[in-house]
């Protein structure tokens, strides 16, 4: 079981947008091979930023919508977002040590 939280269309507005403190975004779908990996990076990240970083996870292939918002073509796709803003992004598979290190300036 993933340490981060699922997010829908219906939540999103409250559980991202409307967030007091910021927010790692991991756009991914089931059939994903790199999804599947970094998802042990995205709860060990999580685990490491509780309190500072909330960590959620938007299904593409079931919430399609709001993936089409942000303009994701590829995923995995990590997105940071600050005051409901888009703050960083970054695409594809990376080491812990390199993922965490693009997210953490933007904690």
């Amino acid at each position: 079981m993933s340490s981060a939280l699922d997010v829908t269309d219906a939540n999103w507005q409250s559980e991202v947008l409307d967030s007091p403190i910021p927010v790692l975004v991991d756009f991914w779908a089931p059939w994903c091979g790199p999804c599947k990996m970094m998802g042990p990076t995205v709860d060990q990240l999580a685990g490491e930023f509780e309190g500072r970083l909330k960590v959620v996870k938007l299904n593409t292939q079931d919430h399609p919508d709001v993936a089409a918002r942000y303009g994701v073509m590829s995923i995995p796709m990590f997105v940071v977002m600050k005051g409901g803003e888009v703050t960083h992004q970054m695409v594809g598979a990376k080491p812990y040590a390199a993922f965490k290190a693009e997210v953490e300036p933007h904690v």
